[in-house]
């Protein structure tokens, strides 16, 4: 079986998330999804999520394509969760490329996958803010 891992807020949940979930999915069987809790998105990304973390697990739990939805808590976290659960590949939208690579070490296959362009959460509140 083809373990695939992915990170991110999913906040806001749009179809340029559904895309990169399912073009993820579709890298092997199952897919892991990290979703930044609030800690860590306050802590560390220094913003604030429109809905809270479970609401988020709970959005991402209902999408067909994932199939289990961890916490991520840390940005050094990647290294562990790839080895606790035996991910062969590791996707992340290309706004990231080259940052992730040095995850290839582990055994897991890094690729970026193209944004889908015209949406994004941050346009999102922009527009909703106008």
């Amino acid at each position: 079986m083809k373990r695939v891992i992915t990170y991110g807020t999913f906040d806001l949940l749009h179809y340029g998330h559904i895309n990169l979930l399912r073009r993820a999915k579709a890298l092997g069987d199952y897919l892991i999804v990290a979703c930044s809790t609030d800690e860590f998105n306050v802590r560390q990304k220094n913003k604030k999520s429109y809905f809270t973390y479970e609401q988020r697990k709970e959005l991402l739990e209902a999408v067909r394509y994932v199939d289990l939805v961890i916490p991520e808590e840390d940005w050094d976290q990647k290294v562990n969760d790839i080895r606790e659960y035996h991910a062969d590949y590791f996707v992340i939208g290309d706004d990231w490329k080259g940052k992730f690579d040095y995850l290839e070490k582990e055994g897991c296959k890094v690729i970026y996958l193209p944004r889908t362009p015209e949406i994004s959460t941050s346009r999102i509140k922009k527009d909703i803010q106008s």
